[in-house]
Parts: structure tokens; sequence; C-alpha cells
């Protein structure tokens, strides 16, 4: 029913800047939480940012004052500033999406990944 599309990640030296995108599309009444998790080679995927429907966000302590998260109705960003070799992973975008007037409509869902790589 819903799709996330995520895009932005590349590679960049440390001290650079990326800015991860995601679309949601497909059935969607109202969308309750979006945010961005990453997962490193060997780690448990984590929390990075997150966004409620009311506008609070929360950010993992490691990215708080380089990280922000946004949203645009359907569209979440990410913007990394001075990225270091810690925040290598895949970049995960989520939501919990409403399909419906129903409270049982919820769902959460998922986005295929982007790779950030930071350079020395």
């Amino acid at each position: 029913q819903v799709q996330l599309v995520e895009s932005g990640g590349g590679l960049v030296q440390a001290g650079g800047s990326l800015r991860l995108s995601c679309a949601a599309s497909g059935r969607i009444f109202s969308i309750n939480f979006m945010g961005w998790y990453r997962q490193a080679p060997g780690k448990q995927r984590e929390l990075v940012a997150g966004i409620a429907s009311g506008g609070s966000t929360n950010y993992a302590d490691s990215v708080k004052g380089r990280f922000t998260i946004s949203r645009d109705n359907a569209k979440v960003y990410l913007q990394m500033n001075s990225l270091k070799p810690e925040d290598i992973a895949v970049y995960y975008c989520s939501a919990n999406v409403a399909g419906g007037v129903s409270a049982f409509s919820a769902k959460d869902y998922w986005g295929q990944g982007t790779q950030v790589t930071v350079s020395s």
C-alpha cells in the first residue's frame, strides 16, 4: 500500500555534508511518525532521528548538533553535517502510516536503505 524511497546517500570526506530524502507514496491518510534509522556493519539498527506528527523531534546522542530532521507532507529529510567515519551505515527511512480513519489501519513501513560512506 505504501512505498518509501530514499535518496541522497553517497561518499563524502569527513567533515562533509549530505542530505537524505525520503518520499512516501501510496494510500496515505495521515502519518503519525517519520524517522531515520541506520545500521552499521555488524551492529544493530538504531534510531538516528525522528519527527512526530506534532513536529517534535528527537535525535540519537551521537548525532545531536550535527543532524537535522525535517518533514514536508509525505517527505522527510535528514541534513547531515560534520560527518564522521562513525556515521558509516545504511540509512533507512521509516514511517507509521494510517491508511484510513480507523486506528487499526496504522502500519509501519520501511524503505530499502541508502548507503552513507565517510572517508578519512
